[in-house]
């Protein structure tokens, strides 16, 4: 398993702050006590107990990391087995597919080994613990046993000095002749025989005697207590505190393997699944990321020579297959020759261009392109010509986008200080369609106009400034119908066949939206912004902005190959208006999940590989005018639908981060989320650059209204 050590000085941890002295003054009053040693095993009890369960835990982790390491194995194992049987697929795939299979062995093994690690750690714990439990034991007993036998002699020296007390008290009142307190006379308290000065006596004696012992009694208490206080406790004190320590850190060291192994866990699978290239050793041996092993499959090549194969299998050309005549039958006669053959018609037909004259449609000379950065109004393509009709005729024309607007006014232009960049409506997603669209072939009268407002823009720049998500009202409103096309002229006479023949009901052609170049959707569908883009806008912004983790949380996954299905086969069905929440299932995680699967499939991110390493580069500027700067300069450099795309996203994102105080999503969280999804990914700078993606969509975020206008 791969150790990698990532970071600088400035992430490691830093060093926990010392103790308030006022706690420590406490401390040293505790240990000095009788509570120090009880309080310190106590300690040390916790330790032991916190350290075994620590090592239950690893133990238990390990066992599931050995059980999907196993099965991960064994998967691979029968999938190799499986692989390369007769019925399934050869050449590149089964390569490939070999190759995947050794990075899950390769990742089983690293499980494997983590897991062995895991039960090493689990058995030094354990051993730690259980060193601690028995010095606890013997530090139990042999302090408890000093700290009670000084509680002992403390209440012998109590018990001895109350006895001298009272002896004496007797004494003083026989020499004094004092009664008792409860009646009577000091004699009555001996024998009768005796004399006084033989009772005084005797009491001198009994006095003397637990004089001596009392004496005695608080000599040794002095004597235990002191050697307690300045031999026994500290010396017990100091080894509890070691053993605490000791299994402490101990659980603390293991407690740091874990986290450290963990790293290598996922860092060592990660460079499995995709290693790092060397730019500067590139050969057929340095191991490829899985993302590139599986793009190098070659579906055609596999197919070829699948088919190549069975080449060997083909019969024999045996020739030009020839009618031969019997001999029996005579010679082949001469009007035979002549009529076996069909006769062929050679009347001429008339071209399209001089068809299309007569029915007021002309193929538009200008090409639409986005980078010439020429007129933005939808073209219908050039006219299709048909196969010829039954009696020669043209076959019908039919326009390639006749569904769609076909030109806009100017909308506006808006300077932006520092970095200016101008705009105009072109085609937005907003462009009005007439309702009253005249029926297929009620157009103009022949050699009218193609486009009645004038025809197309065809000087400036692509004009993509007012975008379809805005309140505003423009001149858009005012956009003109989509051209009506009228039918080709036919000769008068009853020989003429009808020149279109019934529509086609069937399903719609397909146009996918997804894994297609921005710059190949605008020229296709001619909207700035794709209609999944701001279909998916507008969802979230009608019913998303309060929802909580609303671009974090994960949307259904059949939900969204749904939504991909319908947009890529069906991109102008009615269920594809966002505005219902019925069409996206009532899930607006699905929306953002189909949102952030657009912009995951462009084959060019939507900041642009050529941009890559600029927008990485103004990142790192640590003044934040400077790199706002930077980043606008480059964002004005961006192709015209990438701009477009990126104004619509960042002004939306804007309006989430608005509601963050409800859906938690601030411009940092959003960044982390979209940085790699919006500017792509490179496996041999991924690692290092994902900071500093983070960094530019934060900062654009936070600057979306000096970058962009709202307007």
């Amino acid at each position: 398993m791969a150790t990698l050590h990532l970071g600088t000085a400035a992430d490691q941890p830093s060093p926990p702050p010392p103790t308030d002295p006022a706690v420590l003054k406490l401390v040293g009053e505790v240990l000095a006590s009788e509570q120090g040693i009880p309080a310190l095993l106590q300690r040390l009890k916790q330790s032991i107990a916190s350290a075994k369960e620590f090592g239950t835990f690893l133990k238990k982790r390990a066992g599931l990391e050995e059980d999907s390491a196993q099965t991960l194995k064994k998967l691979a194992r029968a999938t190799q087995d499986n692989i390369r049987r007769p019925e399934q697929r050869g050449g590149t795939f089964v390569h490939v597919y070999e190759e995947m299979v050794h990075i899950h062995e390769r990742m089983a093994d690293n499980g494997i080994q983590f897991a062995a690690t895991l039960l090493q750690m689990n058995e030094e714990l354990l051993e730690a613990a259980g060193n601690a439990e028995r010095n606890r034991k013997v530090w139990k007993a042999n302090g408890l046993a000093a700290e009670q036998k000084v509680i002992d002699l403390e209440a012998a020296m109590r018990k001895s000095k109350a006895k001298y007390d009272s002896l004496a008290e007797e004494y003083d009142r026989a020499r004094t002749g004092e009664s008792r307190p409860g009646g009577g006379k000091v004699l009555g308290a001996f024998k009768a025989h005796k004399s006084a000065a033989q009772q005084e006596e005797e009491l001198l004696k009994k006095v003397q005697g637990a004089d001596q012992i009392y004496h005695s009694a608080v000599t040794s208490l002095q004597t235990e207590k002191a050697q307690l206080q300045t031999t026994t406790r500290p010396e017990i004190v100091k080894s509890l505190q070691e053993a605490i320590r000791e299994i402490d850190s101990a659980v603390g060291m293991q407690m740091q393997r874990f986290a450290l192994n963990n790293e290598n866990l996922l860092l060592g699978n990660g460079l499995v699944i995709s290693p790092f290239r060397n730019t500067a050793s590139i050969g057929p041996n340095q191991p490829r990321s899985m993302r590139y092993a599986i793009a190098s499959i070659s579906i055609d090549k596999d197919l070829d020579e699948f088919v190549a194969g069975f080449h060997s299998k083909v019969q024999p050309n045996p020739g030009e297959i020839k009618y031969e005549r019997n001999a029996v039958l005579g010679p082949v006669p001469s009007s035979m020759g002549h009529s076996s053959l069909p006769s062929v018609s050679h009347t001429s037909k008339p071209s399209v261009s001089q068809a299309a004259p007569a029915s007021g449609y002309q193929q538009s000379p200008q090409s639409f392109t986005i980078n010439s950065r020429t007129g933005a109004g939808n073209n219908f393509g050039s006219p299709t010509a048909g196969g010829p009709g039954p009696q020669g005729g043209p076959g019908p024309i039919v326009p390639a986008a006749a569904s769609t607007p076909t030109s806009a006014e100017p909308l506006k232009s808006f300077h932006q200080s520092n970095h200016s960049r101008t705009f105009s409506q072109g085609n937005m997603l907003n462009s009005p369609i007439s309702p009253q669209s005249q029926p297929f072939g009620a157009g103009p009268a022949p050699g009218g106009p193609r486009f009645p407002n004038g025809g197309p823009n065809t000087t400036g720049p692509p004009q993509l400034g007012a975008l379809p998500f805005q309140d505003h009202e423009g001149p858009s409103a005012k956009s003109a119908s989509p051209p009506q096309m009228g039918l080709p002229y036919q000769p008068p006479g009853p020989s003429a066949p009808p020149a279109y023949s019934a529509p086609n009901h069937g399903p719609p052609a397909s146009k996918p939206v997804f894994g297609v170049h921005l710059g190949r959707l605008y020229e296709r569908d001619g909207l700035a912004v794709p209609m999944v883009v701001y279909q998916c806008i507008q969802a979230v912004d009608l019913f998303g902005l309060g929802v909580e983790g609303i671009y974090r949380q994960s949307g259904s996954l059949n939900h969204i190959n749904r939504l991909k299905t319908m947009f890529d086969s069906e991109s102008q069905a009615q269920a594809l208006d966002f505005r219902n929440p019925e069409n996206f299932f009532h899930d607006v995680n699905s929306v953002t999940g189909l949102l952030k699967q657009f912009f995951r499939d462009l084959p060019d991110p939507l900041f642009t590989t050529e941009h890559h390493s600029s927008f990485i580069n103004a990142a790192k500027h640590e003044d934040e005018i400077v790199r706002r700067d930077s980043l606008h300069a480059i964002i004005n450099s961006l192709p015209d639908p990438n701009y477009a795309t990126l104004r619509a996203l960042m002004l939306h994102l804007h309006r989430v981060i608005d509601n963050s105080h409800v859906n938690r999503m601030n411009s940092h969280n959003l960044a982390v989320i979209l940085g790699p999804t919006l500017m792509g990914t490179d496996p041999s700078t991924a690692i290092t650059d994902a900071g500093w993606q983070i960094k530019v969509i934060d900062t654009i975020l936070v600057n979306t209204y000096q970058i962009f206008d709202e307007d």
